[in-house]
């Protein structure tokens, strides 16, 4: 996540770091489409909520022509990738741990998105990736990723997954005692990582301390033990710091009986800073139901995040000068992002098919159809909603309606938004809907070829010296 000009630790915000519990949710303008930044007047319908946005996408939605040339050529709704994006935001991380004198290294949480372009960024920056699967781990390697800089994850991993992470000499992260058994039947030198289940959590992931005990014992040539592992739920930058800590004292004995043990990975859950302070806090102080088509979500993802991305690295590392432990004790800190490095680097981009009115407490406002799926907006499928304003494109005047944006299924619950969104004027068939921030996790996470309809192709999208030039990802041919 990049950094935008702040010191590590340090953003424009003031507000300190919070720290919700385990799992929780709580309940810049874009260039050419700009909307009244005052709250919403009419009672049925949502104030504003603007995405901070990257400069090449403010200039793809400036361009008289290109979205639409896009949209023509691959005939339906699209996900757009900013490849350039995630390396400033590997760049940011990397900085984090140079300024801090720390041995860091940086893994792309794949999961958050597969795009090929995002894989070769890593590959170009320096950057490793965490994978899940065989197919996550032939990915990344086509990409130039070498064997040796992916991490090896998730639980109860196949046969066929150990065997090639171990032919390609991946660090692999063990998480249970069978798995660890399967490994040393291949009899192939491997580096892993032990997943500690931290203390009072009811994680299915994990080795509980009797089972971290056995596995030190039972680890022997040609397995080394090359460190530890964990993951917490939550954004808790404190947590994280002051479990890695503990950490070093497993790495310490983990020594003592002749294993290397020079790693601690803490895992994801950077946050993302969609919105800004004041936005967000408007809509969490004044949400009414009856912003909302038919029921609103649930729960929301925090979409201001004072302290994200990199800059909560760097507050992990200063806790406690966690950074200084680690330097005495020779120890790496892996970190595996996924959304954090994805942060302003893709958008995700449907055409209206059609529009009607409806009315709300005797007051009128849109509903779009638009002609892809809530599928390709994952938000939607977790009792939530997707909070940061699309763009209607192109840019034109008008009065500002209150609009809600359905699919084109037979679903009635199939809704990209719910929320009465104060475009900047009446939607048109044909128009695009211009859904900012949406690589981590958005694009892939739910997509399905419902009604036979077909996935939305990723579009990569590069400043070259004179003009935006675009390509269609590998993973869309």
């Amino acid at each position: 996540m990049g950094l935008t000009g702040a010191q590590p630790g340090v953003t424009g915000d003031s507000t300190p770091l919070a720290a919700p519990r385990p799992g929780a949710r709580v309940p810049p303008h874009i260039a050419g489409n700009v909307v009244d930044s005052a709250p919403a007047t009419e009672a049925h319908c949502a104030p504003p909520m603007p995405a901070r946005t990257d400069a090449v996408e403010q200039r793809l939605h400036a361009d008289p022509h290109l979205l639409r040339d896009i949209a023509d050529a691959v005939g339906g709704p699209f996900h757009v990738l900013f490849p350039d994006r995630v390396s400033v935001n590997i760049g940011s991380f990397q900085s984090v741990f140079i300024e801090a004198g720390v041995d860091g290294f940086v893994y792309f949480g794949k999961k958050a998105n597969k795009a090929a372009c995002v894989a070769r960024a890593c590959a170009e920056n320096g950057a490793g990736i965490d994978v899940a699967s065989t197919g996550e781990l032939v990915a990344a390697l086509g990409q130039g990723v070498r064997g040796e800089d992916l991490m090896v994850t998730g639980p109860a991993k196949s046969d066929e997954l150990l065997w090639l992470a171990a032919r390609h000499r991946s660090l692999i992260a063990i998480d249970a005692l069978d798995e660890l058994d399967r490994l040393t039947a291949l009899e192939l030198p491997v580096r892993v990582l032990l997943r500690v289940l931290p203390a009072g959590s009811t994680s299915r992931f994990g080795l509980d301390p009797m089972e971290l005990e056995q596995a030190i014992q039972a680890v022997s040539a040609p397995i080394t033990v090359s460190g530890f592992s964990f993951h917490l739920s939550g954004y808790d930058a404190t947590a994280r710091s002051e479990l890695a800590a503990a950490l070093v004292g497993h790495c310490r004995r983990a020594r003592a009986n002749g294993h290397p043990a020079g790693t601690i990975s803490i895992g994801g859950g950077f946050g993302v800073d969609y919105l800004d302070a004041s936005t967000w806090a408007r809509f969490q102080n004044t949400v009414s139901d009856s912003w909302f088509h038919a029921s609103p979500p649930g729960e929301y993802y925090p979409y201001h995040f004072p302290i994200p991305g990199s800059a909560m690295l760097a507050a992990v590392l200063a806790h406690n000068d966690l950074a200084a432990l680690l330097r005495d004790h020779g120890i790496r800190l892996a970190v595996e992002p996924g959304r954090a490095l994805l942060d302003r680097a893709g958008s995700s981009v449907f055409r209206v098919q059609g529009v009607k009115t409806r009315t709300a407490q005797g007051n009128p406002y849109d509903i779009l159809t638009v002609d892809g799926t809530s599928l390709s907006l994952s938000e939607q499928w977790f009792d939530s909603e997707y909070l940061p304003d699309p763009v209607l494109w192109p840019h034109s005047p008008g009065h500002r309606t209150p609009t809600c944006v359905g699919a084109t299924t037979c679903l009635e619950s199939d809704l990209l938004s719910r929320r009465r969104i104060p475009l900047p004027r009446r939607a048109r068939t044909g128009d695009l809907l211009v859904y900012p921030n949406t690589a981590g996790y958005q694009m892939d996470s739910n997509e399905s070829p419902f009604h036979e309809l077909p996935l939305p192709p990723k579009v990569v999208l590069r400043a070259g010296a004179d003009r935006l030039r675009w390509s269609l990802d590998s993973t869309a041919r």
